[in-house]
């Protein structure tokens, strides 16, 4: 099968850590070996990951050297962030793949997303980017930057962008190439550089788009037949965080569109996954939603959520 894989920010930076680029390495070492089971069994991958912890470290650097060094828009720094984490995918599966002896190379492509320059989502900005603040540091960076703020649950502030959907991805013709040729692309990391396009030119905006939506459009367009989503959770759960809560094996479309609407699964969390999903099985492909450690159980279905149609 043609698989596209979405790997949560556990694959490369684990919750607690501390960000080193060691860190990073060895946690690709142990999500390298579960994806290049997949290769040997003969299927085609295309990867896309997360850059939420990566992107915030790249603004809180540029804040810190501002003085010294001009600050890189969100656009470029998106661009950079897969750059970073492209490379570090790319080359830990590639060497799982060398000492399995698998002739299959692995690439990373910095990949642009189109979208829509009049969404609504910029004039309403909800994505929080980078760290945290006490609301006068933030108020100060606000004044000095023209950067937005909003409070966040835990009472701190932190600067929020505009989060767009998806419209296209604008290297979709080279991407399909590479993986008819049998290589593995990682592509469209972080959602991928957001930009809008006016009169035939392509301009970045200051914009995070939602790396799963970003999956579900990079699984039609590369052909995928299944796209699969590996987090750090087993299962998808309803009632999550309560005494009622229960793990699915499966859902239907019409199941999780009703769950959706009901806020069952949070817009900062499973929503996006679910989403996705939903949208590449009204497509005609097949999707599943489970562990990164049980990556070859999930694609065979004994493992994780399906999404049905």
């Amino acid at each position: 099968m043609r698989v596209v894989v979405a790997l949560g920010g556990n694959a490369l930076s684990p919750p607690g850590g501390t960000g080193t680029v060691e860190e990073m390495r060895e946690s690709l070492t142990t999500a390298a070996a579960a994806l290049a089971s997949l290769v040997e069994d003969g299927h085609s991958l295309v990867l896309t990951h997360g850059n939420g912890p990566q992107v915030g470290r790249l603004l809180l650097q540029q804040e810190r050297a501002a003085s010294d060094v001009p600050p890189m828009p969100m656009d470029v720094c998106g661009a950079l962030s897969q750059g970073q984490l492209g490379y570090l995918v790319a080359q830990a599966l590639d060497n799982a793949l060398r000492h399995r002896r698998l002739p299959a190379r692995v690439l990373s492509l910095v990949t642009q997303v189109v979208v829509d320059g009049r969404s609504p989502a910029f004039r309403r900005p909800s994505k929080p980017v980078g760290p945290s603040y006490e609301l006068p540091e933030a108020q100060a960076i606000a004044q000095a930057s023209g950067h937005v703020f909003a409070v966040q649950p835990d009472g701190r502030w932190r600067r929020v962008v505009a989060s767009p959907k998806p419209l296209r991805i604008v290297e979709e013709a080279p991407l399909r190439a590479l993986v008819d040729a049998g290589h593995v692309v990682v592509a469209a990391g972080g959602g991928g550089v957001p930009v809008v396009e006016h009169r035939g030119q392509l301009h970045g905006v200051e914009a995070v788009v939602d790396k799963d939506r970003t999956a579900g459009l990079l699984a039609v367009a590369v052909g995928a037949d299944l796209l699969m989503v590996l987090t750090e959770v087993s299962r998808v759960q309803v009632g999550y965080g309560t005494a009622e809560a229960r793990s699915l094996s499966s859902l239907t479309v019409a199941e999780a569109s009703a769950w959706l609407k009901a806020g069952e699964f949070p817009e900062g969390s499973m929503g996006p996954k679910i989403e996705a999903c939903v949208g590449f099985v009204r497509a005609g492909g097949a999707a599943a939603i489970g562990a990164l450690s049980e990556a070859a159980a999930v694609l065979a279905g004994d493992a994780g959520t399906r999404l049905l149609p």
